[in-house]
């Protein structure tokens, strides 16, 4: 299944760059140019490594470079209700909503702020269990190491590379670990996690394809727990559609997360190990100074805490205005 998608992608990247159109002199404010360094970079952390907090859902809109917004963003679990394998499947609900921005600083640095508040539930033996509060705060900035100058080449490439940090704004309550597999189901790691991210954008006119990896290392709380460092990988294929008065960017990709083993007291803690290939696949609609967006993504092969853990499906929407 894995291996027929990325061939799919692939003769699509192939079919697009043969028969593109050139993109019109009279784009509005949305230009294609905005995009370079827009297609989703995806990391935090999901089922097997914190709060949900943000995960392959991404990081930036695909029509605005500098934008503040506000999104909401849904994640589906079934997990075993303990930890025994005749202990009952259970669904766990992850709900985020978030404001973010990124704003630029010079013509080569962007900084990248992320506000979460969550409200997550799940439906134990015992009765509903609900948890809402702020999430963990996350900054981070990206710097432009090469970027191709003259529009008319026949591609134009973008490469950055950054970091960040995750502040432990969001509570950690070791409780809410207690018989239960899944260990993200928090509002923060309790934790100072801190991010390194690249990203390589090539582009063809109005088609352009974003390739991304980041890896996000986590440290001990003050509760002696540690959730596991987390690898985060992910292609998203885009197109620029320019309808006069608005503009429409349809996307579809892979995204892939791998997840380390947590640690309790510097000791290995079972079945929190794991990875999950996602395809993914959505839309952003552009006119004047604001944008919506709307995107999926469902699992292809997945191997969360040993099979105790499923992801269902995940989506989102956000709003942003272009500064």
């Amino acid at each position: 299944m894995k291996n027929t998608i990325i061939k799919v992608l692939f003769a699509l990247l192939v079919l697009q760059f043969a028969h593109a159109n050139p993109v019109k002199d009279s784009i509005s404010s949305f230009t294609f140019q905005k995009m370079q360094l827009d297609a989703a970079l995806d990391f935090d952390c999901d089922a097997c490594g914190c709060s949900a907090s943000g995960g392959s859902m991404g990081f930036s809109s695909m029509l605005n470079a500098n934008f503040v917004g506000l999104r909401y963003f849904y994640q589906s679990y079934t997990s075993r209700d303990g930890i025994f394998a005749n202990s009952p499947w259970i669904d766990e609900n992850f709900n985020t909503t978030q404001v973010w921005a990124k704003i630029p600083i010079s013509d080569k640095v962007q900084v990248t702020a992320l506000i979460p508040y969550h409200f997550h539930n799940r439906e134990l033996a015992t009765g509903t269990d609900q948890i809402s509060g702020l999430g963990d705060v996350t900054v981070m900035a990206t710097y432009t190491l090469f970027k191709t100058q003259k529009d008319s080449t026949v591609f134009t490439h973008n490469l950055q590379l950054g970091g960040g940090v995750k502040i432990p704004t969001g509570k950690f309550k070791a409780a809410n670990n207690l018989g239960t597999v899944n260990q993200s189901f928090q509002l923060g790691t309790g934790s100072w996690d801190y991010l390194l991210l690249t990203e390589y954008v090539i582009k063809k006119k109005n088609l352009g394809l974003n390739t991304m990896l980041n890896y996000t290392f986590k440290t001990e709380n003050d509760k002696n727990y540690q959730f596991g460092n987390q690898f985060n990988y992910g292609s998203t294929l885009f197109y620029l559609l320019d309808l006069k008065s608005i503009q429409v960017v349809p996307q579809i990709g892979l995204a892939g997360e791998v997840y380390g083993q947590n640690k309790q007291y510097g000791t290995g803690v079972q079945n929190t190990a794991g990875d999950i290939l996602f395809g993914k696949f959505g839309f952003e609609i552009g006119k004047d100074k604001f944008s919506l967006g709307v995107n999926a993504m469902l699992p292809v092969n997945q191997n969360l805490a040993n099979g105790a853990i499923e992801a269902n499906y995940r989506w989102s929407v956000n709003l942003n205005y272009t500064l």
